[in-house]
């Protein structure tokens, strides 16, 4: 016991020097944090705020640069009011006398288009501004409005160029879209529902290589698009021709569809299209585009075996006076075969292998037509961008 008294004395002495001496620090201040711990619970909340933060920083960025570039494209229409009815005091027996009524003008939101060099040219979608006797007019984001004086359409793409009398307009910057992967963020911009201007949507590229249809309910228009990009990013009517941007800020796509079958489902035109669309434009002044002329639905295997027929194209038009009318290609008819090869909706369909044929190429055109095989040319043509 006199051991351990002495042990414990000497301890306490040591303690008591090292304390006065400064060797030891302890202060209660420190005393307390030997027995206070933060909780992991607190760790993992500030991590998510910060990955939360940087999220939301990334689209605010993407935001502030890109929509100086984004404007709200409008139809101006005239509108008439019919046959009303005026009193004319001068002649009892016709005090109602009709009134043939008036024209009034009524100017409509239908789509979005982005700026792409600073005197004043604009994409958007081909069906946005389909109605070739109407004119048009751009809104910016700072409310500033323009008429469009010149409408270059491409008839492959659904993609149309406006021309607006303007100089140093910012621009938006053109990404790669051979190298989009799925799963990665994609923002979409855009006048939603034709009514709500610079509206922003965020989700990720969902599948690429899509076969679509592409319209404009205030236009009652459509048509068939192939290899474009799906999203979940909100896409509503009014947002066509608007971009689809990465979390750079790089437009990627262009906005073009909704889905009618399903929710949280649209669809984008690549920018290596429009990209490769530009260069023409800037180089010749127009789309010059390869044109065959029908219309048409692919059939798949699974449905060529339901009908028995063979898989292909099934044509519900031949336009008038196109190179397909002129080859002898009817309605009903079935393409099988183009120069050989056979036209699925996996090899890209009708559209692809059209749209890497040159004007004035002749093609060997295999057809099913009631039970039978026959084989006729035509010779590809050039679309007119005023159809």
């Amino acid at each position: 016991m006199k051991r351990l008294f002495i042990l414990l004395i000497l301890i306490l002495f040591l303690l008591s020097v090292g304390v006065s001496t400064g060797q030891i620090n302890l202060e209660w201040k420190n005393i307390n944090k030997l027995f206070q711990q933060q909780p992991k619970k607190e760790n993992i909340i500030s991590e998510g705020k910060i990955r939360i933060e940087n999220e939301e920083s990334v689209i605010i960025n993407v935001v502030d640069k890109v929509s100086p570039s984004v404007v709200t494209v409008s139809i101006v229409k005239a509108k008439s009011l019919g046959k009303l009815f005026e009193i004319n005091p001068y002649d009892p027996f016709d005090i109602f006398r009709p009134n043939t009524g008036s024209g009034q003008k009524t100017e409509q939101d239908v789509g979005t288009g982005f700026i792409v060099s600073g005197d004043g040219l604009i994409v958007t979608n081909k069906h946005v501004v389909s109605d070739i006797e109407a004119k048009y007019k751009v809104v910016t984001n700072d409310d500033q409005t323009y008429d469009v004086q010149k409408i270059y359409r491409d008839p492959t793409n659904d993609l149309a160029v406006l021309k607006i009398n303007a100089n140093g307009l910012k621009t938006v910057t053109l990404g790669d879209s051979s190298k989009l992967k799925v799963g990665q963020m994609a923002i979409a911009f855009g006048t939603a529902l034709g009514e709500f201007r610079n509206t922003v949507t965020v989700g990720v590229i969902s599948g690429l290589g899509r076969g679509i249809t592409a319209g404009n309910p205030f236009e009652g228009f459509v048509e068939r698009l192939d290899n474009v990009i799906q999203t979940d990013a909100a896409i509503n009517p009014g947002n066509s021709g608007g971009p689809l941007l990465n979390s750079s800020g790089q437009v990627i796509g262009v906005n073009s569809a909704i889905s009618s079958e399903g929710q949280n489902i649209g669809f984008a035109i690549p920018i290596n299209v429009v990209k490769e669309a530009l260069d023409q434009f800037n180089t010749t002044g127009k789309f010059q585009r390869p044109y065959l002329g029908v219309r048409y639905k692919i059939i798949t295997r699974d449905l060529a075996l339901l009908n028995e027929v063979p898989e292909g194209v099934y044509i519900q038009e031949s336009v008038a006076d196109s190179p397909a009318e002129k080859a002898g290609i009817k309605s009903e008819d079935i393409i099988m075969k183009i120069d050989g090869k056979k036209v699925t909706d996996e090899s890209g369909g009708l559209a692809k292998i059209i749209a890497d044929k040159k004007i004035g190429d002749k093609l060997s055109i295999e057809i099913w037509r009631n039970g039978e095989t026959i084989t006729l040319t035509a010779v590809i043509g050039e679309y007119d961008q005023n159809q």
